[in-house]
C-alpha cells in the first residue's frame, strides 16, 4: 500500500508560481512511476507530469511543458510540482498518483489550485 497526501495548493494571480508537494509513505517499489494529474470543473482528469520513483527521466503534458517541473525530494520523501507562469486555465484540483507501467493504483485526495486573471 502507498499513501499519498498533497499540499501546497491555493489562490494565485496569473503569472505567479506555486509549489505542490506530495508526501509519500508506505511500500513504494523501485519501478513505480510518480505523477501529477489535474481535473478542472466539468472536464476529465488529465495528465500533467511524471517521473520514476528511482531515476530522473521526466515527462510533461504539452500544456505545461517549460512552465512546470516535477522533482523528488529524497530528504522529505515527497514528489513536488513546481508551477511557474501560471495561467487561469491551470485552475484545477491537482492529484498525486503512483503506479507501474502507466497504471496508477494509488491516488491522493487532491489539492485545489486557483489562478485568477
Amino acid at each position: 500500500q502507498v499513501q499519498l497526501v498533497e499540499s501546497g495548493g491555493g489562490l494565485v494571480q496569473a503569472g505567479g508560481s506555486l509549489r505542490l508537494s506530495c508526501e509519500v509513505s508506505g511500500r513504494v517499489f523501485w519501478n513505480y512511476t510518480m505523477a501529477w494529474f489535474r481535473q478542472a470543473p466539468g472536464k476529465e482528469r488529465e495528465f500533467v507530469a511524471a517521473r520514476p520513483w528511482t531515476g530522473s527521466r521526466t515527462s510533461y503534458a504539452d500544456a505545461v511543458k517549460g512552465r512546470f517541473s516535477i522533482t523528488r525530494d529524497y530528504a522529505k520523501n515527497t514528489v513536488d510540482l513546481q508551477m511557474n507562469r501560471l495561467k487561469p486555465e491551470d485552475t484545477a484540483v491537482y492529484y498525486c498518483a503512483s503506479g507501474i507501467s502507466g497504471t496508477y493504483d494509488y491516488w491522493g485526495e487532491g489539492t485545489q489550485v486557483t489562478v485568477s486573471s
